[in-house]
């Protein structure tokens, strides 16, 4: 049976939680299993009125916020408007990244030649958006074809090639501003996207199969992971005076894949 929640921390105001890759947030189905909110409303019981706080896209995992009642949602939402909010994410990247420190600030809006709705890009006309990143780890693995191109998706900070496979960066990401998809978009842009990402990765039909459940096989092993490889690893703010830092590790095939085994 599929487990409920990974509950990371519970009192009377939060519920913490470690969603898995490929859980929604909000319900698209009937399944009482199929959402992280629904989820959190068996969890809590009859009457509960949770409220997410911080969402995560569907394939992202990772920390994630719940308030137990209207008025601890209210005030964790003006904490979070407030940018009084650390965030640390991990990315598995394509290519070698040759910087060990760098930031990237370019502004972001509406891709208005995509037929996705949601697809944002850079833009110079869009919205601020800095999103500062460290290298962890270079490698590299056997792996078959790669669906990313960073002729088209962006300019490369290094992609240098390897003699035992494919190379690939893991990457501590630290997003500045709360752009939509920002550090998806942003990492694309510097030519390193997200190992398995249907949307950013130069070819959106993969994420059109996705939504149209017609994925195919060669095209999942084109994207390499089942899920983009983002993880939402950790977050810290100031609760009722005191300060709060919770952290999740990542799943079992995102830290397998990052070791280089």
């Amino acid at each position: 049976m599929t487990a409920l929640l990974s509950v990371i921390h519970e009192d009377d105001d939060l519920l913490v939680i470690n969603k898995p890759a490929g859980l929604v947030c909000h319900p698209t189905k009937g399944d009482a299993l199929s959402s992280l909110i629904s989820r959190v409303r068996m969890h809590l019981g009859e009457g509960a009125r949770p409220h997410l706080v911080n969402r995560l896209d569907r394939e992202t995992s990772g920390v994630t916020i719940v308030a137990k009642r209207d008025d601890a949602a209210l005030a964790l939402r003006r904490i979070l408007a407030s940018r009084a909010v650390g965030k640390d994410y991990l990315a598995i990247v394509h290519g070698r990244v040759a910087i060990d420190h760098g930031v990237i600030d370019v502004p972001l809006g509406k891709d208005e030649r995509s037929r996705v709705a949601i697809k944002d890009c850079v833009r110079r006309d869009g919205a601020a958006a800095q999103t500062e990143f460290w290298v962890a780890r270079r490698f590299s693995r056997a792996v078959g074809a790669p669906v990313f191109d960073p002729v088209r998706c962006g300019r490369s900070l290094g992609r240098a090639g390897s003699e035992t496979g494919a190379p690939f960066t893991l990457l501590r990401v630290v997003p500045r501003t709360g752009r939509k998809h920002q550090i998806r978009i942003h990492l694309a842009h510097i030519g390193h996207g997200i190992v398995g990402d249907k949307l950013y990765g130069g070819d959106e039909d993969l994420y059109m199969a996705l939504v149209e459940d017609r994925l195919t096989d060669q095209q999942r092993t084109r994207l390499i992971l089942p899920h983009h490889a983002l993880h939402a690893a950790g977050i810290r703010f100031i609760w009722r005076g005191a300060e709060l830092t919770f952290s999740a590790q990542p799943e079992a095939g995102f830290a397998t894949f990052a070791s280089g085994r």
